[in-house]
């Protein structure tokens, strides 16, 4: 892959990050009620010091003018200030991010090690009770609702057999790493359920592909073994139509897991995003999910370079 065609990529992505932000914008200010409904419906807050607080945060310009003033910041590196706390929006993201990446890089990490060798046991003993047995696991892992597995592990290793905390990142006036560590257990293991499920499923397809042509055949008959006829070659250019969803998934788990962070009060970006969704907490709105569509831009960028890495046809074309 040249280094021309990266950098086209990179180019062609900005009109397309321009739009989306247009687009996120306009559908923000469209909902329904505003991020001054709170100070409204408070008895204390004169109609003065309303007016005071829209015009602090431009409010008060029309939609198009607030746009342009927002976009014009947002390339100069200044987010805006959280209508919610004051802050500014860069460092509550930053502040949120940590955990995030704590939590997101666990499960994601955990996801890859276990989903790999599933997906090639399943397709190496295709049709056998193994693969059975470990489609059934996928399927029920890609059926089952993120809030509910949530919910259930609370009730079993919290409520029932109190193994493990139910919430937070860490118990007060403690912080040790084995209490982190039990915080971490029930977030990670629901994030990877549903990962490590269909990452099995993209890999078993690809392998069951793979494992069907010529070249495999041609190498069994040299009387390779299997073990290295699979990871010789077989595995990577098995991996890669699971390259993009590896990639996809990445950006969303970091971007913010919000049903997970919430479910056990984690305090990640994903948390962060449901408070400033219920305060319609605009500049964090916007930031938020420019991080997320410029995260999603830059692994489908990513996944390009993996992709060459993976297939020499990719690479020298």
């Amino acid at each position: 892959m040249s280094l021309s065609f990266l950098i086209r990529r990179i180019f062609g992505a900005i009109p397309l990050l321009f739009g989306i932000s247009l687009v996120l914008f306009v559908i923000i200010h469209l909902a329904p009620g505003g991020p001054l409904d709170v100070y409204a419906d408070n008895p204390s807050v004169s109609p003065e010091a309303l007016e005071q607080i829209r015009v602090r945060f431009g409010l008060d310009q029309p939609v198009p003018v607030q746009y342009v003033l927002w976009l014009r910041s947002m390339l100069v590196g200044d987010w805006g200030l959280s209508i919610r706390t004051g802050r500014p929006v860069l460092d509550e993201i930053v502040t949120r991010l940590g955990p995030t990446l704590q939590l997101g890089g666990i499960a994601m990490l955990l996801s890859f090690i276990v989903a790999v060798p599933l997906g090639i046991v399943s397709a190496a003993r295709r049709g056998s009770r193994t693969d059975s047995t470990v489609t059934f696991a996928a399927f029920a892992g890609i059926s089952m609702p993120v809030f509910w597995s949530a919910l259930l592990l609370q009730l079993i290793f919290s409520v029932w057999l109190g193994w493990l905390p139910s919430a937070g990142m860490k118990s007060i006036g403690d912080g040790s790493f084995p209490d982190r560590l039990a915080h971490l257990v029930m977030p990670v293991a629901v994030l990877s359920l549903a990962t490590i499920a269909s990452w099995s499923r993209y890999i078993r397809s690809g392998m069951v592909d793979v494992l069907s042509q010529d070249y495999i055949r041609t190498a069994y008959a040299k009387g390779r073994r299997e073990r290295g006829v699979i990871f010789r070659h077989a595995l990577r250019n098995a991996m890669i139509p699971a390259v993009t969803v590896i990639a996809i998934d990445f950006v969303t788990i970091i971007s913010g897991a919000v049903i997970t962070e919430t479910v056990f009060a984690w305090p990640g970006i994903g948390r962060l995003f449901v408070e400033s969704m219920n305060g319609r907490d605009y500049p964090m709105l916007m930031g938020l999910m420019m991080m997320g569509s410029v995260g999603v831009v830059a692994a489908n960028i990513l996944a390009d370079i993996v992709y060459a890495a993976l297939d020499p046809r990719i690479r020298h074309g």
